[in-house]
């Protein structure tokens, strides 16, 4: 998977196409990322102690990771690697900028 956490990254399909937000979980096997603040759902949640509280909580749904590009310098764009100082580094393609 070429996307990492902490990436800020642009929705490009669905219901919150357009939003842009950063990664704050990865599940590599399913392809599947989780956005700040996008694809959002309500789920109930139980009580678990005195001080919890429970009921109706608004929690960031995953996302498949094609409906989601990387945004550098405010530019959507893919991500590409290549070998420097016989490092390989993650860079954006359409501005040129080392992630």
């Amino acid at each position: 998977m070429r996307l990492k956490k902490n990436d800020t990254v642009r929705i490009i399909a669905g219901k919150d196409k357009g939003l842009t937000g950063k990664i704050i979980k990865i599940d590599p096997k399913s392809e599947r990322v989780i956005v700040q603040g996008a694809n959002m759902v309500s789920k109930a949640m139980k009580k678990r102690n005195a001080q919890d509280k429970g009921g109706i909580i608004e929690i960031e749904a995953p996302i498949h990771v094609s409906n989601v590009q990387l945004v550098s310098k405010d530019k959507v764009s893919r991500v590409g690697y290549r070998i420097e100082n016989g490092k390989k580094i993650r860079y954006a393609k359409k501005t040129g900028e080392v992630l």
